[in-house]
């Protein structure tokens, strides 16, 4: 690139865009946020008149935001139903795009991103921002050294026990293809995903349940929901089985009648050690006919670039990519990882619904 800042279009200005985005790219010299969209305007004049640059404009139609040839990229923050439809129109506008999470509302749609990216030969990229997390590089460096050896059975781990998005359109089937399973499901699969770097599913069985959701008056972090308008899973459990026979099972819930909490965390099981997440970053195994347990001490300090700043998970993402849309690299998130992780989400709400095992 050869623009002195890289010019950015924000689509969906709501709670996503306002508490991570727009706050993440804004620390970066190198933006200058342009423009900003929104179906309810003032929302967007809003965010406009905090973050945006000077002469940064305000739109209802993300169409129009996308005949601004001066725009380079564009953050996707809107529900999950339309993440690919406006990602593969930006892309064929010729910007690149980072596209909150899940990459979409189901595979197929998915598959068009990625398809649109190839053809294109823009950037694509998926807000996994907790693989940006210092425990997360930790374990990842500590995978690909080949410490843990083979990881043959992993547990993705995002459980609630009462804490239900009560705003927005969390709770809407239609709008967001899914409840916690595609909401935190997904954050601990990609990071599961990625620390095995395995990405060949074989099959796929699943279960999804509608239970605490009936219930009124319930206890849960953001006050009472209301039960005729929670049409999404409460909770969601999948057995995933790798093509080199690998074992992942993944557990994600808003509301569950659970103490074993935590979201976005991953147990990994390997020939030569293991690794959870659930008490610190902690690394098991056996040296000298003994077993061990080491607790490892995360900090920010040693990552690339990023040393000596106080910085957010979702601040070294945003300056990550903008890094690859100025250096021309690839994003640390490809497209087609997170596509292996929406093709396996829609799986297991597949084999929910039919009872079936699901075949890759």
């Amino acid at each position: 690139m050869k623009r002195e800042k890289v010019r950015v279009g924000i689509i969906g200005c709501g709670g996503i865009a306002n508490g991570k985005h727009l706050p993440a790219l804004s620390k970066i010299k190198e933006v200058e946020i342009v423009g900003f969209c929104d179906l309810i305007e003032e929302r967007a004049a809003k965010a406009a008149k905090e973050y945006g640059s000077k002469n940064a404009k305000v739109y209802k139609d993300y169409r129009e935001l996308l005949k601004d040839k001066s725009i380079d990229v564009v953050h996707v923050c809107t529900p999950n139903k339309s993440h690919s439809e406006i990602s593969v129109a930006a892309m064929e506008a010729g910007k690149h795009v980072m596209c909150e999470k899940p990459m979409a509302k189901n595979a197929q749609d998915a598959e068009k991103m990625v398809e649109t990216a190839k053809r294109t030969g823009m950037k694509l990229t998926i807000g996994y921002q907790n693989r940006f997390r210092p425990d997360s590089l930790h374990l990842k460096e500590i995978c690909d050294r080949g410490d843990l050896g083979k990881i043959y059975c992993a547990k993705a781990h995002a459980i609630r026990r009462r804490a239900v998005p009560t705003w927005g359109v969390f709770l809407d089937e239609e709008e967001q293809g899914g409840g916690p399973l595609i909401d935190i499901g997904t954050h601990a699969l990609d990071l599961t995903l990625w620390m095995m770097n395995n990405y060949e599913p074989k099959s796929v069985v699943g279960t999804t349940y509608h239970e605490l959701a009936k219930k009124k008056n319930a206890a849960n972090a953001w006050g009472p929901w209301d039960p005729k308008k929670f049409t999404v899973e409460d909770s969601a459990f999948g057995f995933i089985i790798m093509k080199n026979g690998a074992t992942i099972i993944l557990e994600s819930s808003w509301a569950l009648n659970t103490l074993d909490v935590g979201e976005a965390q991953t147990v990994l099981c390997g020939t030569e050690g293991g690794a959870d997440m659930q008490n610190g970053l902690r690394i098991n195994g056996e040296e000298f006919g003994r077993l061990f347990v080491k607790n490892v001490a995360v900090d920010l300090k040693g990552v690339d670039f990023y040393s000596g700043e106080k910085l957010e998970p979702q601040d070294v993402e945003a300056r990550q990519w903008i890094e690859a849309v100025i250096n021309d690299k690839d994003p640390l998130v490809k497209p087609q990882e997170a596509f292996v992780v929406t093709k396996i989400l829609d799986a297991i709400y597949e084999s929910a619904r039919t009872g079936k095992q699901v075949n890759f």
